[in-house]
């Protein structure tokens, strides 16, 4: 499964222009904690999140600095707190991911970069859609009955074009337990790593066996020479 099949298309976004107040009515109104910003035309700059409202206000009860003392310091400060647009206070930053990303590669980009979800993009930075820590979620506690139908009609049937019937195939609780007797050493290799790869497999207890070992070659026979 990809980005693509769990991605909210419809998504919410605003301008750097808008006001923050409106912002933060739509965060509320669609009980959303992010909102992407856009351009004119739909290219990403930024993002919007609760987090930025809460250093906004945390900026706010800092110490005013002033003259020299706040031009030496940067005076970041109080540029965040006086911020009242989208533009001011969004973070530039964003942390992306394409349509044709896995669902485990998400779930890892969001881990390592401590995010709660991810705009989606095309090659021109164009934002498609958006996938949130919930999504990734529902997509690892799907049920045992769903993810055995995806390994006997999509892997076993229309990818090794197997007869399903060959196959045991039991899930539980996301641990898969395969048995029976393929054609090629190879054919069972498959079968156990496009399992693992699927969404909701916590692990896979493969029984397979096979007729033919095709992964071993014999030697190459050398030219024969006529004794003398």
């Amino acid at each position: 499964m990809r980005v693509i099949d769990l991605m909210t298309a419809e998504v919410i976004t605003v301008r750097p222009a808008t006001p923050l107040k409106e912002a933060a009515r739509l965060m509320v109104r669609s009980r959303v904690s992010g909102l992407p910003v856009t351009d004119d035309d739909g290219h990403l700059v930024g993002i919007i999140t609760e987090a930025d409202f809460l250093h906004r206000e945390v900026e706010r009860e800092r110490p005013r600095r002033h003259g020299l003392l706040d031009a030496l310091m940067g005076g970041d400060g109080p540029a965040l707190a006086d911020a009242e647009t989208v533009g001011e206070a969004m973070t530039t930053k964003v942390v992306t991911i394409p349509t044709d990303a896995s669902i485990a590669e998400a779930a890892r980009v969001m881990a390592v970069r401590d995010v709660k979800r991810l705009p989606v993009v095309d090659r021109d930075g164009k934002v498609l859609g958006i996938i949130s820590r919930a999504d990734v979620v529902a997509a690892f506690t799907r049920p045992d009955e769903v993810i055995e139908d995806e390994i006997r009609e999509d892997v076993i049937r229309r990818i090794l074009f197997i007869d399903p019937d060959d196959v045991e195939v039991a899930v539980d609780d996301g641990v898969v337990s395969l048995g029976g007797l393929l054609p090629t050493r190879t054919e069972a290799r498959l079968l156990e790593e496009l399992t693992r790869r699927l969404d909701g497999v916590v692990s896979v207890d493969s029984r397979l066996d096979w007729r033919i070992d095709d992964t071993k070659r014999d030697r190459p026979v050398g030219p024969s020479f006529p004794q003398s």
